[in-house]
């Protein structure tokens, strides 16, 4: 049985403003395991960043626990936390690099903290930025480093203490798409070769796509939904699911005016059923042809997916078949009422009633 190094139980957290109490989360229970690539994925709002700070106790919840490796944060005294937390690094949407030193420096300096030697401290930051693959930019400062470059000299940063586990606090909404998939790909490395737990916290789905294994759903300050990404990619549950990994609008744009709105289905292909010629044959099995609104496909870490609308038959009973014939074939989809947004309503294959 996997071991969970993160365990949060019956967290909440609650903040005093001048208008009252505002609760920024609600009774969470989240298990991370060890070397998961984990992503919280939440709309602005949601409670996302509350949670990650939660997890090191910069925030301290109001109820519950933190576990750490079996041991509860919560309730340590000041000097035995800042002990745990060397184990628990963070890399930050901004970078947080000082300004007045050079990326040696800046990796240096919570060596230096700890009581590492000077020179055995330049050493290991020298070799991390081989790490990271920006040693010839070993003596620039920040201001001369672009985005990307400033975030790898945080992520060496962060690996200087040996962590166990890396928090990255929306680490790539600041970059450029290009900047962020070199990024995502040094922090699948790490994860992978080095075996250190990712928690990723953000609002982009392409980020979990390309980097996690594992996410949760947070709405309002709770997990509303969790699992392989995989898994939710092809069945989630709850809207707020569906709003994430269906974002509506440029598929509904794309859509607009060229059909009606009757018939509509959302097929969501996996690995087994990506590459088949599902519709092509369909067409051949039924007899009638189907109108293709929209289609692309994802990848899943090394998985393909695939998303697709179509509209079928104006025909009741052939409409039948031709869902029929998906359902033999293994695909999962999704039925849009007219003139509904398709997030509202479950795949096919989840009778039960969903309650958020």
């Amino acid at each position: 049985m996997a071991e969970h190094i993160i365990s949060l139980q019956g967290v909440t957290k609650e903040f005093d403003t001048k208008n009252g109490k505002v609760v920024a989360l609600k009774d969470i229970n989240l298990d991370i395991e060890k070397g998961d690539s984990y992503g919280i994925i939440g709309l602005s709002g949601a409670g996302k960043s509350t949670l990650v700070r939660t997890i090191n106790l910069l925030e301290q919840p109001t109820e519950g626990k933190v576990l750490f490796d079996g041991e509860a944060l919560t309730g340590l005294r000041s000097k035995d936390l800042n002990l745990a937390r060397r184990k628990i690094s963070m890399i930050f949407q901004q970078f947080n690099l000082l300004m007045q030193r050079d990326a040696v420096g800046n990796i240096c300096f919570p060596l230096e903290i700890a009581g590492v030697p000077r020179a055995e401290a330049r050493a290991k930051a020298e070799e991390l930025l081989k790490v990271v693959d920006l040693e010839e930019r070993a003596h620039s400062y920040p201001s001369q480093l672009s985005g990307g470059q400033k975030q790898r000299v945080a992520i060496a940063r962060a690996l200087a203490s040996d962590p166990e586990v890396i928090l990255c606090d929306e680490a790539t909404s600041a970059l450029d798409p290009k900047t962020t998939r070199s990024i995502l790909s040094l922090l699948r490395q790490i994860n992978e070769e080095r075996g250190i737990t990712l928690v990723v916290i953000t609002h982009e789905m392409e980020v979990i796509k390309q980097l996690c294994k594992k996410v949760a759903v947070i709405e309002n300050g709770e997990i509303v939904e969790r699992g392989l990404v995989k898994d939710i990619f092809a069945r989630p549950k709850t809207k707020a699911a569906r709003k994430l990994f269906f974002p509506e609008g440029d598929e509904k744009e794309k859509t607009k005016g060229r059909t009606a709105t009757m018939n509509r289905l959302r097929l969501a292909f996996n690995e087994q059923t990506a590459y088949k010629p599902i519709i092509s044959s369909m067409i051949l099995e039924t007899g009638a042809p189907v109108n293709i609104l929209y289609a692309n496909m994802d990848a899943l870490l090394e998985e393909q997916k695939g998303q697709m609308v179509i509209c079928l038959s104006d025909d009741k009973d052939t409409a039948e078949k031709q869902k029929a014939y998906l359902i033999k074939e293994g695909v999962d989809f999704t039925e849009i009422p007219e003139e509904s947004e398709y997030y509202e309503y479950p795949l096919h294959g989840f009778e039960e009633e969903v309650t958020e």
